[in-house]
């Protein structure tokens, strides 16, 4: 294998639970908790009810549950409709780097071979940390997206290893799973331009399911292509350049599961900023006397969510929490952000569109300079009296510099699940996913996951 390829294989075979400092393994836990939440707030979403029926189709001698679900499936299956269901709210975590995307994508990668092979909860937080550790080493190492390809490149490797390490591969087998997880498994990024589809809440599902998939053929002895990332026509030709990948396991900056920021607000990561300030300045201009409201922002944040006509007019879920006029429009009118901002009348109400006209975006050179060490945002309104009131932010809440409480990311568990699972249950489902070390089989804890009144 290339140099890139071991240095990847050879840290996820060697890495021990005892390597994670206290911190780390919190930290895991932290963010399992969060997934699961948003897994079971987009369970009755359409592109899950689609995923778990493709599923059902399949059988398995080796089954993996689908999270509020009693049904089980292939690992694949069950990667894939877990992924879908996590993603579809738009409220999981993120890492922003270089690259950027959400590591917990590859989550249900982990969690679906840990069930399937009956394993215990300490290795499924192992093997989620090591997921984590590659997704963003190689985030900290090269963009994706500068080159029109989609960060769901990134989830393949996460998954791949996640799985590679719960299936008990070697360093040989471990690097055909990467090479196996890279050569067929290229995403484009145009799932996420223009007007957005179902998909954007899919592509990384399809990416953490491939991921599985290369594992499972590596554990069976398919060898891989030996250069998949120095090779001639391999990632470093084709897809980024040549880069170095970042020391990995903390190395004083802490582990990637440490490094990653939970989502406070329903929708996508750069608008988090943006949205916590324009709350603040609704209480000094209410929506009646809004006569502008402009941002600046970043580039990357310009870009994704403030600059394409689509994003002043949105028509689906998927456009609106990528719309940075929607949003904060949506905010100002409600004064709030939830779930419930994207159903889909509140998208299409005409009454928030002469709001959104009066919003514009900007890009700030230095803001962008800044960025990602961090992510500057300023916002100025102007009543229609001609009083200007401007707020400025550089961290959003749950960021690294900005992080949410343990009892804040339980808040958010806890109404995500409400009203689909007993609150007997939803206590009990919590305690048991933050002593996950001492369960015996991840399949258990799953278990507590079941939707009241859920098909099979």
């Amino acid at each position: 294998m290339d140099r890139t390829t071991e240095k990847l294989a050879r840290y996820v075979t060697a890495l021990r639970y005892e390597d994670l400092t206290p911190s780390a393994v919190h930290m895991t836990k932290k963010l399992l908790i969060d997934a699961i939440a948003c897994a079971l707030g987009g369970y009755h979403s359409e592109p899950s009810a689609i995923a778990r029926r493709l599923a059902a189709e399949t059988s398995s001698t080796r089954p993996a549950r689908i999270i509020g679900s009693a049904a089980r499936t292939s690992m694949e299956a069950a990667t894939f409709a877990n992924s879908v269901a996590l993603r579809y709210l738009d409220f999981n975590d993120t890492y922003t780097s270089i690259g950027e995307g959400h590591p917990s994508d590859a989550i249900p990668a982990v969690l679906a071979v840990a069930d399937a092979y009956r394993l215990d909860g300490k290795k499924t937080l192992l093997a989620m940390a090591a997921a984590y550790e590659v997704y963003n080493a190689l985030c900290d190492a090269t963009s994706l997206r500068d080159k029109g390809w989609d960060h769901g490149y990134f989830v393949v490797f996460a998954a791949a290893v996640g799985a590679g390490k719960l299936l008990g591969l070697d360093l040989e087998r471990m690097g055909n799973a990467i090479s196996l997880a890279s050569a067929p498994n290229v995403p484009t990024r145009q799932t996420r331009s223009g007007e957005l589809s179902m998909w954007k809440g899919c592509a990384c599902a399809a990416s953490a399911r491939a991921g599985v998939f290369a594992a499972l053929l590596a554990k069976e002895g398919m060898s891989a292509p030996t250069e998949a990332f120095e090779g001639r026509h391999g990632v470093f030709d084709q897809v980024t350049r040549p880069f170095e990948l970042p020391p990995l396991g903390g190395n004083g900056r802490g582990f990637g599961v440490e490094r990653t920021g939970i989502k406070f607000f329903p929708t996508e990561y750069h608008s988090q900023i943006p949205l916590g300030l324009i709350l603040g300045l609704r209480e000094k201009v209410p929506p009646g006397n809004v006569e502008r409201v402009h941002v600046e922002t970043y580039n990357l944040a310009y870009s994704e969510i403030g600059s394409e006509p689509q994003k002043w007019d949105p028509k689906t879920r998927e456009t609106a929490d990528h719309s940075l006029p929607y949003m904060l429009a949506a905010a100002l009118a409600d004064g709030s952000i939830s779930v419930a901002t994207f159903d889909e009348a509140r998208i299409r109400d005409p009454a928030l569109r002469p709001l959104m006209n009066r919003i514009t975006v900007s890009e700030n050179a230095q803001f962008t300079q800044a960025f990602p060490r961090a992510m500057m945002n300023r916002i100025e309104i102007v009543a229609k009296n001609g009083e200007r009131h401007v707020a400025e932010g550089r961290y959003p809440k749950g960021h690294l510099e900005n992080p949410m409480t343990n009892a804040e990311v339980e808040s958010k568990y806890r109404a995500l699940c409400r009203g689909l699972l007993p609150e007997t249950r939803i206590e009990a489902l919590l305690e048991a996913l933050w002593d996950l070390e001492r369960q015996p089989e991840l399949g258990t804890v799953l278990e507590l996951a079941l939707i009241e009144g859920a098909a099979p």
